[in-house]
C-alpha cells in the first residue's frame, strides 16, 4: 500500500504523501510502544483491550484506527502531519469515540447526496481558489481505480461516510454555543480597528557599552547562578576501533561492480559541468543522453565510494566478530574485558570525558555511540558493535562521572561573557526608557517619529530607523508586520509612544499615529460574523472535552496495571 500511495501522492499530492506517511510511521511507532493509549508496556500479556469498536491488543484494529484517522485527516485538512505524535493519537481515539456515539444514538448512514456535500467541502479537492475542483476529484478516483493494492474507493468513501455522521454527532454535542455581547465587541474591536502606525528601530548589535566587571561582581553572579554552569554528567570510556579506512586494501572491485554501483546510484554522481559551455549569453543545447560517457566522467568517485562503502561493511563484520567473542568468553566485569583486550593483543583507545549532548570525535559523531556510552557500567562494561560514519567500534567502560558544580576557576571564561552579556541587556533596557521619554518630547513638539529619529539617535547613541506603516487592521494586516508591533497594540491608545520591546537584536518603539475603532453595535455586519466564529469555537471546545473525557474513562477500563 505505502508503495503506491507514495508513486501516486508524490506526483499529485506531494505534501499529502508527506503527511501520510507521517502517519503511517507515527502509527507503527504506537503499535510497538509502550504508551497507555496504544500498545503495551508489557509485551507477555495477551489480554484484550477493548476500545470501543476496537481491540487494543491487536496490531490490525490498531492499524484500522490510526489509518482511518489519518485519512480522515488528510481528506480534510491536508496539512496534518504538521501536529506531533499526541494531537494525532488524540484525533484517532476521538473520532473513535465519536462513531461509538453515532452507533449509540442510531444515527442513520449517510446517504449519497450528504457523502458528496461531504466530499465538495474536504480540501483535498480544492483548487487554487479554494473551491471544489471536480477535475483533481476525477483524477484521484481515476488513480484509485489503476491502485491494484492498497486505498481504494471503498475505503475512500466508507472515511467519508463515518466523517458525516461523526459530525452530525459533533453538531450534537456542541450545542449552539454561546458568547456575550461583550465578547463580540472586544473581539471586533481587536480584529478591525483601523492602525496607523510609525515604528523604530533600535539596533542591539551596534550597541556596545563599556562593562567593567569586578572580580567580586563575577563571583557573586557565579554564585547567584546556581545550577546553571554545573557540569553534567560524563561518561569515560575507551573503544576498540575498527575504522573502515584499515580494511581499504582488502576490498576488490570489478568493473562491473563499479558500473552496477552507478546505475543503481545515479543521483549520487552527476556528471560534472562542461565550463566551456558556460556561457549564459549563448544558447544552450542539450546534449543526447550519453550513460557511458557519463559513468567515465565521474568513475572514481564512484569507485571510491564504493570501496569505502565495502570497507565499511568489512569493519562492521570484524567488529562483531570481537563482540562476539567477547560475549562467548563471558566477560562480564570491566577486569575480564581489560583481560580479554589484553589476550586478543587489541588496542584500546582512550576518549575524552563527554556529557550526553557531546560528540566526541573519536566516537565519528555517532549519537548512537553516545547514547550507548551512558547505557554501560560495571555490570555491563562493554558495548555491542556499533557501525559509525567512520567504520566500527566497540565501548569500553571506564567510569561515569556524577554531575557536580564546577570552581569558579574552571568556568571564568563563561561566567564573564554571560554577566557581560546580561549587563549590556539591561543597559540597552534602560537606554530605551531613556529614548522612550527623548521621543515624546519630540512628538509633543509636533515631530513626527521619523523627523525625530535622527536627533534622537544623536542624543542617547542608539543606531535607530523609523518607517510608517500605512493603516491596516488586524484583520487585513500586512504580511511583513512583526509580530512586536501587534503585541504593543493592544495596550496603545492614539498619539501614544509603547515601552520599547525588545526582540531578538533589536528594541522596537511603536506610536499610534491613528486609531479608528470599528462601529461595535450589532447594525455592523461583522456583528454577526464574529459572533457566529466565537460561539462556533466555543461550541467545539465543549464538544471535544465531552468526547475527551469518553476516551479517558474507556482507556482507565483496560490500561495495564504497572507492577
Amino acid at each position: 500500500m505505502i508503495t503506491w500511495i507514495q508513486k501516486y501522492f508524490q506526483h499529485h499530492f506531494k505534501t499529502v504523501f508527506a503527511v501520510l506517511l507521517a502517519v503511517t510511521i507515527i502509527a507503527f511507532v504506537f503499535t510497538i510502544g509502550a504508551a497507555p493509549g496504544l500498545g503495551s508496556a508489557d509485551r507477555r500479556a495477551a489480554a484484550d483491550r477493548p476500545f470501543f469498536s476496537y481491540n487494543l491488543s491487536l496490531q490490525s484494529d490498531q492499524e484500522r484506527l490510526m489509518g482511518d484517522a489519518g485519512l480522515s485527516a488528510n481528506l480534510r485538512v491536508g496539512a496534518f502531519g504538521q501536529l506531533d505524535g499526541e494531537q494525532i493519537q488524540n484525533y484517532a481515539f476521538q473520532r473513535a469515540a465519536t462513531l461509538h456515539l453515532a452507533d449509540a444514538w442510531h444515527i442513520p448512514a449517510p446517504t449519497t447526496a450528504e457523502i458528496t456535500d461531504q466530499i465538495k467541502t474536504l480540501r483535498m479537492f480544492a483548487g487554487q481558489d479554494g473551491q471544489f475542483d471536480a477535475k483533481a476529484y476525477q483524477t484521484f478516483r481515476d488513480n484509485l481505480k489503476t491502485n491494484p493494492r492498497g486505498i481504494r474507493e471503498a475505503d475512500i468513501l466508507r472515511v467519508v461516510a463515518d466523517d458525516v455522521r461523526a459530525d452530525k454527532v459533533q453538531a450534537l454535542l456542541s450545542g449552539p454555543g454561546y458568547v456575550l455581547p461583550a465578547d463580540i465587541r472586544s473581539q471586533l474591536g481587536r480584529s478591525d480597528t483601523s492602525w496607523t502606525l510609525a515604528t523604530a528601530t533600535a539596533d542591539y548589535t551596534a550597541f556596545k557599552p563599556a562593562i567593567n566587571a569586578s572580580e567580586k561582581d563575577l563571583n557573586d553572579y557565579f554564585e547567584q547562578a546556581g545550577s546553571r554552569y554545573d557540569i553534567p554528567p560524563q561518561a569515560v570510556v575507551e573503544i576498540l576501533d575498527f575504522p573502515a579506512l584499515d580494511f581499504l586494501a582488502k576490498v576488490t572491485l570489478t568493473d562491473a561492480d563499479v558500473r552496477a554501483y552507478y546505475d543503481a546510484n545515479p543521483s549520487r554522481f552527476p556528471k560534472p559541468a562542461d565550463p566551456a559551455k558556460a556561457d549564459a549569453t549563448k544558447p544552450q543545447v542539450t546534449p543526447p543522453a550519453d550513460p557511458a560517457a557519463d559513468f567515465a566522467a565521474v568513475k572514481p568517485q564512484v569507485e571510491s565510494a564504493l570501496r569505502f562503502e565495502r570497507a565499511q561493511k568489512l569493519a562492521a563484520k570484524a567488529a562483531s566478530d570481537a563482540s562476539l567473542a567477547l560475549f562467548e568468553a563471558k566477560a562480564r566485569t570491566p577486569e575480564a574485558v581489560a583481560a580479554f583486550i589484553a589476550a586478543r593483543k587489541l588496542k584500546a583507545k582512550p576518549v575524552p570525558a563527554f556529557a550526553r549532548d557531546g560528540s566526541p570525535a573519536e566516537l565519528g559523531g555517532s549519537s548512537e555511540a553516545v547514547a550507548e556510552a551512558f547505557r554501560l557500567g560495571k555490570d555491563r562494561p562493554a558495548s555491542d558493535a556499533i557501525t559509525t560514519p567512520t567504520g566500527s567500534l566497540i565501548l569500553v567502560w571506564k567510569e561515569t562521572r556524577a554531575s557536580r558544580k564546577p570552581l569558579f576557576t574552571e568556568v571564568k571564561e563563561k561566567v564573564t561573557a554571560d554577566h557581560a552579556e546580561g549587563e549590556r541587556r539591561k543597559k540597552f533596557i534602560e537606554q530605551g526608557k531613556v529614548t522612550k521619554a527623548a521621543y515624546e518630547a519630540k512628538i509633543q513638539a509636533g515631530e513626527t517619529l521619523e523627523q525625530a529619529t535622527a536627533a534622537v539617535a544623536a542624543a542617547t547613541g542608539l543606531k535607530l530607523e523609523a518607517k510608517a506603516v500605512p493603516a491596516f487592521t488586524l484583520r487585513n494586516r500586512p504580511q511583513d508586520l512583526d509580530f512586536s508591533v501587534i503585541g504593543s497594540l493592544e495596550r496603545l491608545e492614539k498619539g501614544k509612544l509603547s515601552d520599547m520591546v525588545v526582540t531578538g537584536d533589536k528594541g522596537l518603539f511603536v506610536l499610534a499615529v491613528d486609531k479608528q475603532a470599528p462601529d461595535l453595535t450589532d447594525k455592523n455586519p461583522r456583528f454577526a460574523e464574529s459572533r457566529d466564529q466565537i460561539a462556533s469555537f466555543t461550541a467545539r471546545i465543549g464538544a471535544s472535552a465531552v468526547l475527551s473525557e469518553l476516551v479517558e474513562q474507556e482507556l482507565k477500563k483496560t490500561t495495564p496495571v504497572a507492577r
